[in-house]
């Protein structure tokens, strides 16, 4: 059977994506959900883990780090061989993985990187060390295009309660000032029982998202999806705000397609079909 060489003229470059971040065993969160989404709106997706978690929908088991050389190098190959256009951080365990992760970040000079500052999950189990939130703030914000924390994330990085719109605005405005290009908090964990707000501070204008509360317990990986699709959408080339409304249409949409899998929280639905 003749095999035929590819046209070059026929061959489109996907955007390249890379996630760095801690591994989901259950496959409905961290390492896994980032993959999927970046597969789900059409971008090559590469990762760089950063420990191991033994976690099914109810809970995270157990949890180990990876060594920094490790974390490096991954980081490394992909990007001399491949390339990358924007990045994500999820799970960043330590201190001395979050400045590893930060030294690698630095030298690429990666202008669309997007930084999910991941500390507790949703079922309370800490993911991050109490001496690392620190570094997060001073290693990595400053190099971040969006930084994308939770209503609980942002309370702990700004040390206050936040109830109303008007404090996450403040918080946006707090946050935006230790460094990154903009801010989203998301509002999936806020109290509002029928819709779900963020708030997008770009550094001089704030933009309000609001999305149907969709009633399911199969949530688990929104925040990781929401924050990956974000970075696929800037290595496709839209802008941060851009990105940040595509994105949020996204998750919308994966919750909405949600299904249960298991005997907790079951994962989003990421294959559902986009329209594009």
């Amino acid at each position: 059977m003749e095999i035929n060489e590819p046209n070059p003229t026929r061959i489109q470059r996907f955007a390249r994506v890379l996630t760095i971040a801690g591994s989901d065993s259950g496959g409905c969160a961290g390492m896994q959900a980032d993959l999927k989404t970046f597969a789900a709106l059409r971008t090559h997706g590469m990762c760089a883990v950063t420990a191991i978690t033994a976690q099914d929908t109810l809970t995270v088991h157990a949890s180990f780090t990876l060594p920094k050389e490790l974390v490096a190098q991954q980081i490394q190959v992909v990007a001399s061989d491949i390339g990358v256009d924007a990045a994500k951080t999820g799970m960043l365990p330590s201190a001395e993985i979050i400045g590893c992760v930060a030294d690698q970040l630095r030298l690429l000079q990666l202008k669309r990187l997007v930084v999910d500052p991941v500390m507790i999950t949703s079922g309370g189990n800490r993911l991050i060390e109490s001496d690392a939130v620190a570094p997060l703030v001073t290693e990595l914000f400053p190099i971040a295009a969006v930084v994308t924390p939770n209503v609980h994330e942002a309370e702990v990085l700004v040390e206050r309660k936040l109830v109303t719109e008007a404090d996450f605005k403040l918080a946006a405005e707090e946050i935006q000032r230790m460094g990154p290009k903009s801010v989203v908090i998301k509002g999936g964990h806020s109290e509002d029982p029928d819709h779900s707000v963020d708030i997008f501070f770009d550094g001089s204008e704030f933009h309000r998202l609001e999305g149907k509360r969709i009633r399911t317990a199969n949530t688990h990986g929104g925040g990781c999806t929401y924050a990956a699709a974000i970075a696929a959408y800037l290595a496709r080339g839209f802008s941060r705000l851009e990105s940040v409304y595509k994105a949020k249409d996204y998750v919308q949409k994966a919750i909405e397609h949600s299904f249960p899998l298991g005997k907790g929280s079951g994962p989003l639905g990421h294959f559902f079909d986009l329209g594009e």
